[in-house]
């Protein structure tokens, strides 16, 4: 058998998107939120001479709570908990540790073990593996733990959930009496809702386990958690909405955003050098500020060309006291818009809208829709499903709360068919536990 090689030269054209560099920084740049926008277009002047920032001025808005309205109690709270100067959790521990304890061989331990506090507040090492690699007695590191838990946050150098509660009810004056003593001995009845065990072996009321129940819920599971959460307690919206004659009229945020100026005297004045290498920078550094100024411009046009067309869409959100949404997907926002649905997702993350009743991102407005049992054509939105499982289940009674099956029912009045594991999927994504774990005892 003979095998041939044929080889050949032929010349064939081929269509390439070549993603430039420039292109992909277009794309990021549509994605990137004000804040990180921010942080980009300094970067850019400090490595452009032609680029000159003049800030406006600041635009900030409250985020604290997911309705995007201000509870003043509460919010100034949490104000009053978040560290100075944007500390780490692991530096505010290193500063107390310095500030309240002589140099020793036992502080050495404590900065030892702050060296193990994960972001959360809790202690990562155990005790034997410390005194091994420190070569501390176990009673040396148990003392270093003791001080270690008494640093702020409270709660701080826990091991584990229980640990981490019982040393904020320690340091609470508030908390009620058995509080304490029913976390450290009855902690899994107690988190698992036995209480009828617990009523009998303290020979208490079930009225004042709930009592216990209801304060530990004001604590917090995550001591550190305060110092990982303040880059988003503010943010900058990139649209308003006004109501105008009847109707929500969508404009441009861009208080908070440096303006971007060319420096035509610096380039005038290098552009007469006789080098060709500066030619040729200057030349380089002009296209990048032009590039810079038309990808801002195209951003802004998109958020906004979206923003508008989200509320033109959503129209009884912002009208009506309810906040109704309409099933709403991206699919629909990009065809309408004649964009790539990966241009809408990169436009609404992150972007916020602000409104006279609170902020809201503007992907919190899509939703796919749930056909109703009715049949006329309408459809309602998941987030309308879960705004309705919430008020039905605030409305129930705390003695006698409604199970999923009940919720079906009640939905199906409502001319909503959906089947009792929805029902508990969406309960769960609320954040509310099941019928039996809401019982009260008040």
């Amino acid at each position: 058998m003979k095998f041939e090689q044929h080889l050949s030269q032929q010349q064939k054209q081929v269509q390439r998107l070549a993603m430039t560099q420039q292109l992909q920084q277009s794309i990021q740049v549509l994605q990137y939120n004000t804040e990180e926008l921010q942080v980009f277009i300094e970067n850019k002047a400090l490595e452009n001479p032609l680029i000159e920032l003049q800030n406006n001025v600041s635009d900030f808005t409250y985020s604290g709570s997911s309705s995007g309205q201000y509870n003043s109690e509460k919010d100034s709270n949490l104000m009053n908990q978040i560290p100075d100067n944007h500390l780490s959790l692991f530096e505010y521990m290193i500063d107390q540790i310095h500030l309240n304890y002589r140099d020793t061989f036992l502080r050495k331990l404590v900065l030892f073990l702050a060296e193990f506090i994960d972001l959360n507040g809790y202690l990562t090492i155990s005790l034997e593996k410390a005194a091994e690699q420190t070569g501390a007695d176990a009673i040396q590191i148990l003392d270093a733990l003791v001080l270690l838990q008494q640093l702020d946050p409270a709660g701080v150098g826990a091991r584990d959930l229980r640990e981490c509660l019982l040393l904020q009810i320690e340091r609470d004056d508030r908390s009620p009496a058995l509080a304490y003593i029913i976390i450290e001995e009855e902690f899994e009845a107690f988190a698992n809702r036995k209480w009828s065990l617990i009523s009998k072996k303290f020979d208490i009321e079930l009225s004042e386990v709930q009592e216990v129940f209801d304060y530990v819920q004001t604590l917090t599971p995550s001591p550190g958690n305060v110092f990982g959460s303040t880059a988003g307690l503010y943010i900058r919206p990139d649209l308003k909405v006004k109501i105008s004659e009847g109707r929500p009229i969508v404009v441009s945020n861009k208080e908070g955003l440096p303006t971007i100026r060319f420096q035509q005297a610096y380039f005038s004045k290098m552009e007469k050098t006789a080098d060709p290498e500066v030619q040729e920078y200057i030349s380089e550094k002009k296209k990048e500020f032009e590039w810079l100024q038309k990808t801002m411009v195209q951003r802004g046009d998109t958020i906004l060309r979206v923003g508008t067309e989200i509320v033109e869409r959503q129209q009884d959100f912002f009208m009506k006291p309810e906040r109704p949404l309409k099933p709403m997907t991206l699919k629909e926002i990009a065809e309408k818009l004649d964009i790539h649905e990966s241009t809408v997702s990169r436009t609404v993350n992150g972007k916020y809208l602000e409104t006279d009743f609170g902020s809201f991102e503007l992907r919190s407005f899509f939703s796919q829709g749930l056909a109703s049992s009715d049949n006329d054509g309408e459809d309602t939105s998941v987030s309308d499903v879960k705004k309705q499982i919430k008020q039905l289940i605030e409305q129930e009674d705390k003695a006698k709360p409604i199970s999923d099956q009940k919720l079906v029912e009640k939905l199906k009045e409502n001319n909503i068919e959906i089947a009792r594991r929805t029902v508990a999927k969406y309960r769960e994504a609320l954040n509310i536990p099941s019928s039996s774990k809401r019982k009260r005892y008040d």
